[in-house]
């Protein structure tokens, strides 16, 4: 386990081992784990530049103010948007790719109650068109901004990294996936999808993470019995171990030429990758911010044995055209 001392340590060090002037985009970021995530970023950065991603007008006037008092020297541009939508996505991206000539953070925390089994207006199940499709969709068209960064170059999605667990070939938006299986699902197919990025980004760190439990608005609707059961990890800690998972060192990019991040402190050590490889590219990782178990790293190796990260590929290729063409 990276401890939490270590990470307040390493974050500490962003602005003295970072080049000036980073550029994030956060995702999902006007409440629980991206908005703490983002405060941790204006605090941590010198002269940081975070465009931040939501749907509420008045979250973000209070958090811009927050983020100006933690950091007066970064800049916090906000964009409304409803992030289920493809072509909403497509928008937003055309827009940063108009306004930045790179990235170096993408972070994606956007998410909607495991209850919902609705769709979205473009056909897609909304609890995968969020923590799945929308959030491929910013990587892939955002990825040229991320590969052209001088510095660190690294994309973080919050999800369930860890608990990857047996995927439904016939049913990949998981339209009629049983409830308790529905995680595990999730997870592979995002998991898979960032080894599919990977193929053509080999100077990108990409990190799938659980963070634990935390509480956010995504629990408003479990029963009170339920959360009295339950072990929280604390939002601001939350926070610091997502910057730490955004900006050290222990997730460098395949290919290693591009500075990975804040140099590593004592005891802290490269992590191990989805292919079982120490420094790989692709991280599935715990609360702990440390790479999954062996058991998970064979069943990774038999996914991709099986072929489904072309399959998944395929099939998420598919439903953008399909929804773009519509």
């Amino acid at each position: 386990m990276v401890s939490i001392s270590s990470v307040i340590s390493s974050n500490s060090r962003v602005s003295s081992t970072l080049p000036t002037g980073l550029v994030a985009v956060f995702v999902g970021a006007t409440s629980g784990i991206g908005e703490a995530t983002l405060k941790k970023f204006a605090e941590y950065a010198d002269n940081p530049r975070a465009y931040f991603i939501g749907r509420s007008q008045q979250a973000a006037d209070r958090i811009v103010a927050e983020c100006k008092a933690l950091n007066p020297r970064g800049q916090y541009i906000f964009r409304k948007a409803d992030v289920s939508l493809i072509r909403v996505v497509d928008e937003i991206c055309e827009k940063l790719k108009a306004e930045e000539k790179h990235i170096n953070i993408l972070f994606l925390s956007c998410g909607v109650p495991n209850l919902d089994r609705s769709k979205t207006a473009e056909g897609l199940h909304l609890l995968a068109a969020v923590n799945y499709y929308a959030r491929i969709r910013f990587i892939t068209n955002l990825l040229p901004l991320i590969r052209q960064a001088p510095s660190l170059r690294r994309v973080v999605t919050v999800g369930g990294g860890g608990h990857e667990d047996e995927l439904d070939r016939t049913d990949f938006p998981a339209f009629n996936i049983p409830a308790e299986k529905l995680r595990g699902h999730l997870t592979s197919l995002v998991t898979l999808g960032l080894e599919a990025v990977a193929q053509n980004a080999p100077e990108v760190g990409l990190v799938h993470d659980y963070p634990g439990t935390v509480r956010t608005k995504l629990l408003d609707n479990m029963p009170e019995e339920r959360l009295k059961t339950l072990k929280f990890v604390p939002i601001d800690e939350s926070g610091q171990r997502h910057l730490f998972l955004a900006t050290s060192a222990k997730f460098p990019p395949a290919n290693g030429v591009a500075p990975g991040g804040v140099p590593l402190g004592d005891g802290v050590e490269v992590a191990v990758g989805t292919s079982g490889e120490v420094g790989s590219g692709v991280y599935s990782i715990g609360a702990d911010c440390e790479g999954v178990s062996p058991d998970v790293l064979k069943f990774l190796h038999d996914l991709r044995e099986r072929g489904l990260v072309q399959e998944v590929s395929q099939h998420t290729e598919g439903e953008f055209r399909q929804i773009m063409a519509g």
